[in-house]
């Protein structure tokens, strides 16, 4: 049986640990009808259009 022949550092040990809890920022892209960044695969909050087509009905300030 493997036993480790020196203790492992609080750094050490914290760092190894910490990967598990990373956030990683969401993949945004410009909107092809309004140019509004937006999630991928997701309808436009500014514009409602997704795919072309608009799939959500958004109210204009004017």
């Amino acid at each position: 049986m493997a036993v480790p022949k020196r203790r492992t550092t609080r750094s050490k040990r914290n760092m190894r640990r910490a990967n598990h809890d990373k956030v990683t920022a969401p993949n945004l892209i410009p909107c092809p009808n309004c140019g509004e960044p937006v999630v991928s695969h997701r309808a436009c909050a500014s514009c409602g259009y997704y795919k072309g087509r608009q799939v959500i009905a958004v109210k204009t300030t004017v």
